[in-house]
């Protein structure tokens, strides 16, 4: 069996997902969210626009605590197509209102009627004809909406700390929902490394993977943000541009790729593992093999599993971040991501959650 770094049974994943290290300090206040669906809002930015024909219907639909994969069952129904013929750029929250693009393989045929699809949870707000399907990871961004409510604490410091945030950004952690529920991925990844054999359908396999490679990366994080690297260029630094996902790797940390990642043109970079060698080196290569000591047979793993070796950049910026007080307690903030970026990275820099009241 393999010795994976899963947390100890009765250890929730939430738990540990906040025991990474903050870079600006504790959070300054206390408070919830997701205390309703409509306190956390989450909109795609696509990448682009349906031409207005094709054999593919793109539909935009609002929906209201409801997974992806149910609203995708419904429209496959609802269609009368096969679950594979529906296709969406990314998942989404349960407890949550968002908004997103979803696309159903109609060749030749005449559209159902979508009105069917309306409940008090599904609302459809747009379709229109395409020539292509929408692919996994195919959205610019998310845009967020987010209440936080019953907020107390320094209120001057938080003004600071809002501040930091929008002009540096945040440690890029995975959030806590890439995990599973209790952290169940994680603990099916530890199976899956150490029994040949193990069976898992080929979504459950892609879970699973994927949850263990964002393990190891925030591992890596947690390691520079406490060595205080993690927006700093070392040698031998993988540096992604920003926007992009091109890197090149740094010969020496000089005064001018210094300055760039300041003005967040350049990213430092860890490593979403997989077979190949790491393309950092020097001081990079040290920082990713310390954040990784405990994790050499997940590295195996994944190594084995046929996965490509990746980059992912350390620190994700809020972009357009704002912030206003619906009233004395309630903080509203508004700021969109990158995709695969994480809301909770940026919440966990300026509030400590509460536990949900009964």
């Amino acid at each position: 069996m393999s010795s994976g770094p899963v947390q100890p049974p009765g250890r929730s994943l939430e738990t540990a997902i906040l025991d990474l290290p903050t870079a600006w300090g504790g959070p300054p206040v206390s408070g919830r969210w997701r205390v309703s669906p409509e306190d956390f809002q989450v909109t795609e930015i696509p990448l682009l626009e349906p031409a207005g024909e094709g054999e593919h219907v793109w539909l935009f639909i609002r929906k209201r605590e409801q997974n992806t994969d149910q609203v995708a069952r419904q429209l496959a129904r609802c269609a009368g197509v096969r679950a594979r013929d529906v296709s969406y750029a990314g998942l989404k929250d349960r407890n949550a209102v968002t908004g997103q693009w979803f696309s159903v393989h109609l060749p030749g045929r005449q559209e159902p009627d979508w009105g069917a699809l309306e409940t008090d949870r599904v609302t459809l707000l747009r379709h229109a004809r395409h020539n292509r399907k929408l692919r996994r990871g195919a959205l610019r961004g998310n845009a967020f909406r987010i209440v936080v409510r019953d907020v107390s604490g320094d209120s001057g410091e938080l003004q600071r700390r809002l501040e930091t945030v929008a002009r540096y950004g945040v440690p890029n952690y995975f959030g806590e929902q890439r995990f599973g529920r209790a952290g169940s991925n994680l603990r099916m990844a530890d199976r899956l490394f150490g029994q040949r054999g193990l069976r898992l359908s080929r979504h459950q396999r892609g879970l699973v993977l994927s949850a263990a490679r964002a393990y190891l990366f925030n591992q890596v994080l947690a390691h520079r943000v406490r060595n205080g690297s993690w927006n700093r260029v070392v040698p031998g630094d993988a540096l992604q541009l920003d926007g992009s996902h091109s890197f090149f790797i740094a010969a020496a940390a000089d005064a001018e790729l210094q300055a760039r990642a300041d003005a967040l043109d350049l990213h430092p970079t860890g490593p979403l593992w997989g077979r190949g060698d790491s393309p950092v080196s020097a001081a990079g290569r040290e920082a990713e093999a310390q954040g990784l000591a405990a994790c050499g047979s997940w590295q195996q793993g994944l190594a084995a599993a046929g996965l490509r070796q990746e980059r992912r950049a350390l620190r994700l910026v809020a972009g357009d971040l704002q912030w206003s007080w619906p009233s004395p307690d309630s903080l509203l903030l508004e700021f969109s991501l990158a995709a695969g970026c994480y809301a909770t990275s940026v919440l966990r820099e300026l509030v400590s959650r509460e536990a949900a009241r009964p």
